[in-house]
Parts: structure tokens; sequence; C-alpha cells
């Protein structure tokens, strides 16, 4: 699958991925140029009255938009059919024509997953603890138990912090050895005493396909957040903007 990125605005507010795009799914993956994202949090709504006029430009609607509070696991939960929050949990779905979802980043993957056929739309936020907690499979799992087939799912993983940038400790390796083994080693690349580069793209890539997904159905981009302050939000370099990934079913 393609893994161009398409800017919309100058500077780019938001962009649209070239693969998702093609297959014809309402979407879009901001920037720190996107008008009024606020905090996600029960009862109230996470964008405000030009944010919503930006959603709907992107054939979003923001009055049937539903949200989690994100709490670095992997617990899935279902969209509630009149939108709005949803619950604590990192995946969501939804087979409801025209309900969007939302999952808000800084530098943690936001994963969209599609299956056109079935259409059943999951998407997906996942740190090194939902890698460590295994929310991708989650994320497959829950779309699969909607009525989709893993080998059908295309998979869009948003800006998010790339593996030029991404130190972790001791701490969090001994998590990933302990979750995934030897395998983890794949995604690490020793960097100064007690800490390494860690490669969340190739994991959670390699995740997906653990859980069925056609590799060549993975759209990845590979836009570093901490690499262009200019452009997006950077939880690692200061930048504390939420960045927000939204897609709907036609």
């Amino acid at each position: 699958m393609s893994a161009r990125l398409i800017p919309e605005g100058e500077p780019a507010t938001h962009f649209r991925f070239s693969g998702l795009t093609a297959l014809g799914l309402p979407h879009i993956t901001t920037t720190r140029h996107f008008p009024g994202v606020t905090s996600p949090s029960e009862p109230t709504a996470p964008f405000n009255g030009e944010a919503q006029q930006a959603l709907r430009a992107a054939r979003l609607d923001p009055t049937r938009l539903s949200y989690l509070r994100q709490v670095h696991g992997a617990e899935a939960l279902r969209a509630p059919t009149a939108g709005g929050w949803a619950g604590a949990a990192d995946v969501i779905t939804t087979t409801a024509r025209g309900m969007a979802l939302a999952i808000f980043t800084a530098d943690c993957l936001a994963l969209t997953l599609w299956d056109s056929i079935a259409r059943v739309l999951t998407l997906a936020h996942v740190g090194w603890r939902g890698t460590v907690k295994d929310a991708t499979r989650a994320a497959v799992r829950a779309a699969v138990d909607a009525g989709a087939r893993a080998d059908q799912l295309h998979v869009a993983i948003a800006p998010s912090i790339g593996p030029c940038c991404y130190e972790v400790d001791e701490p969090v390796l001994r998590e990933l050895g302990r979750a995934h083994g030897r395998r983890a080693q794949a995604w690490l690349k020793p960097a100064r005493d007690g800490h390494a580069m860690l490669d969340l793209w190739a994991a959670n890539e390699a995740l997906l396909a653990d859980a069925g997904v056609d590799r060549a159905k993975i759209e990845n981009p590979r836009l570093c957040t901490a690499c262009h302050p200019d452009l997006l939000y950077s939880y690692r370099k200061g930048n504390r903007g939420r960045l927000v990934t939204v897609a709907a079913l036609p």
C-alpha cells in the first residue's frame, strides 16, 4: 500500500493517507496547525467550534464522533451509537456508517484499521506500554469480533516518534523483553549504557502481521513527530499539544 501523506492547507493543518484516500475512507491526521483540539475527557467534547468546522470540511461529522480516555492499555470498546465519550480504553470500533472515531497522540502510534468489504472501522492508541500489552493484536481482534477479516484490513500508522529519536531505558527494555522475548531485540538499537533506540513502527508492523494483517496493506509514512517540531507535537520534545487521527465509515 502507498505510504504517502497528502497535506491539506499551507502550512498543513492535517494530512490524509494516500492509500486510505484511494479506498474512499473519510479521515484525517492533524498537525499542530489544526485548530481547536482540546484534551478529551468525560463529558467534554475534545473539539471547539473551529475544529468542528474543519472536521466537516473533511467529511467527518463532529456530532457523531466517539473518543476514549486513553490509558496506555489494551482494552477495546465499541463506540456508543450516539457518539461521544466511550469509556477508558485504547481501542475503539464501529460498524455504523458516518460514525467518526478519534485517537489522540503526541508521539504514540495512532492506528487506523479498516475492512472496506466487511465495513468495520477500528482505531487504536499504541505507545511502548501498549506494545508491551499487545494493544495492536487487541485492535485486530476487536475488528475481527465486529465482523472484519484480519487479512482484509487496511492499516495506516499516523505520524509518531521514530527509531531515530525514541530512546528508552532499562525498565522499558525489561518490559519489552518480558512481553516479546528475544524478538524484541530486532526492534532495538543500542545507545548509551542501559538505553536503546526503540522502533515502535517495526514492532507494531510485526505485531500486526502476527495478528493476520497482510504487510502489503500496512501504510506507514514513517514521519517522526520529534523530528518535525514546526509541524507536529512531540511529548518527548516538550511540545505538549495533541495530534488527533479521525476516521469514519463512509
